[in-house]
């Protein structure tokens, strides 16, 4: 992510909480800017890696502030990977399907609702209650599958 797209992510988090009166604190703050400015998913262990350049936290620390920023939709774990990415649209809450490339890392954060609600009915019908719908597809991006053609 570069700089400009990182201030203005940063911007709507923190207007994001300000309309939702919570704070987003500096430790919460910092966090998810690594986890955006990443170009990859990235785990817990990496980031507490990361703050130790700055103000030394604790993993207790980390994954408080990890799990406040889901709480928030700020960030997305991707459960194949245990690890995170910032929500391209934290406006509104949202059931998103992912695309990730095993070649690259890369993953692509889908909000197709025909998914979501054909995932509902299904459960519905099972007498199942999904308590987080999560859809994680692994696979190989074009990128990746034009280099491999090539």
């Amino acid at each position: 992510m570069d700089d400009d797209t990182l201030r203005n992510a940063l911007a709507r988090a923190e207007a994001l909480c300000t309309e939702r009166g919570v704070r987003l604190t500096a430790q919460r703050r910092r966090v998810l800017e690594l986890v955006c400015r990443a170009q990859r998913p990235v785990g817990a262990y990496e980031i507490m890696d990361q703050l130790r350049d700055g103000a030394p936290a604790a993993p207790p620390t980390v994954y408080r502030a990890l799990d406040w920023l889901l709480a928030q939709g700020l960030v997305h774990k991707l459960e194949t990977l245990h690890a995170f990415i910032g929500c391209t649209h934290p406006e509104h809450p949202h059931a998103s399907q992912f695309l990730i490339c095993d070649g690259c890392g890369g993953v692509t954060e889908l909000e197709d609702p025909s998914i979501a609600d054909s995932l509902a009915s299904v459960a519905a019908e099972s007498g199942f209650r999904p308590s987080r719908p999560i859809v994680e597809v692994i696979g190989t991006c074009s990128a990746c599958a034009a280099r491999e053609d090539d």
